[in-house]
């Protein structure tokens, strides 16, 4: 199980790809990289998840943490790219209600 994540940032927005599997064991590192970035007042986080092939509940909890945070520096998260599978389990879980998802690029 393996996670590749690329960010490039300016001032205030940072993108971030993802790639691989986000699950119990990649998480972490995920965590890891993305919290950092939301510590700022009005950061914008854009994360294009298109080769994301599979993710669980624990990487569920990583945005939603992230999400959280953004939310309480005044900040945005945005979500681009979602495979059908993914965008699912953001509607199963009711998350497709709070956060900025999208199928398409949305940069």
């Amino acid at each position: 199980m393996k996670i590749n994540i690329e960010k490039h940032q300016d001032e205030q927005e940072i993108y971030v790809s993802v790639s691989g599997e986000i699950d119990a064991y990649t998480a972490p590192k995920l965590r890891e990289e993305l919290l950092p970035f939301s510590e700022g007042k009005g950061k914008s986080i854009t994360v294009n998840l298109k080769d994301v092939s599979y993710m669980d509940s624990t990487g569920l909890g990583v945005f939603v943490g992230l999400f959280k945070q953004l939310v309480k520096n005044e900040g945005e998260l945005k979500l681009v790219e979602l495979s059908d599978r993914l965008i699912r389990l953001f509607e199963l879980t009711g998350l497709s209600k709070i956060m900025n998802i999208s199928e398409v690029r949305g940069r």
